[in-house]
């Protein structure tokens, strides 16, 4: 969803975490060219994207407070997304943020945060009709489009510009706070939302879990911001997923 989350409706273990190692860097320099024209910054592969993901998935990481392995909200997520960490060819890498904001997001190297706002809020199944959406926007290309544009506009506004080597080895904060409002705050079309939620309820159905979840939640929070904030409706949307359960 977005404002993230549920996006899915239109609608993420220590108690601090820190970077063992150095995520790989984005090479803007050698990606783009110091000075090129954004043009040929369309050459940005999977692999910069998802470079970049993972530094950005990072310095949220920083940013917030993860549930500690064995609290209440890390244990119930992990039972949640059990035999979920390789999911349709993506690698995924669950944490929960202990927040009050009904929200969930993921990134495209597969970094997928759930705050404790939308745990205290859904069933089992619920969340995890939200966690299929936010899938879905990475399976479909919907998140890495917007890490893109957000690549491309930093990209601008600094003018490519590159260190002695031609290269720039690390994304400053501003930067990586940019691409994390980018996935966390995305206003997705109504095409993209319709597109994750269809993805999401192939997903409940893969794994045989209820996907009249995605219906509830739909319905459970109408309109509240985050996960239900963004076009089309969360009625328009529940009935949409309704009539692929008719479909079988």
């Amino acid at each position: 969803m977005r404002k993230s989350l549920f996006s899915l409706m239109t609608v993420l273990s220590a108690a601090c975490v820190t970077v063992a190692m150095p995520v790989a860097a984005i090479d803007l320099g050698g990606a783009l060219g110091a000075g090129s024209k954004l043009g040929k910054a369309a050459t940005l592969s999977d692999k910069d994207i998802s470079d970049s993901a993972a530094q950005a998935c990072a310095f949220e990481d920083q940013r917030n407070k993860i549930a500690p392995a064995g609290s209440k909200y890390a244990v119930r997520l992990a039972k949640i997304t059990e035999g979920l960490q390789n999911e349709d060819g993506l690698s995924l890498d669950f944490k929960v943020y202990e927040t009050p904001a009904v929200n969930a997001w993921a990134m495209p190297n597969g970094c997928v945060r759930v705050y404790t706002g939308l745990l205290d809020k859904a069933t089992d199944d619920e969340v995890r009709g939200v966690i299929g959406h936010e899938i879905g926007h990475v399976k479909l290309g919907h998140s890495k489009a917007k890490l893109k544009t957000a690549l491309l506009a930093s990209a601008a506004r600094e003018g490519a510009a590159a260190s002695g080597n031609g290269k720039v080895s690390a994304l400053a904060g501003s930067q990586l706070g940019g691409l994390v409002e980018a996935v966390v705050n995305s206003q997705f079309s109504q095409k993209e939302e319709s597109e994750a939620d269809e993805y999401g309820y192939h997903f409940m159905v893969r794994h045989k879990y209820d996907a009249t979840a995605m219906v509830t939640l739909f319905r459970k929070l109408p309109g509240s911001g985050g996960l239900t904030s963004t076009h089309p409706g969360s009625e328009a949307r529940a009935q949409n997923i309704e009539k692929l359960i008719k479909k079988g």
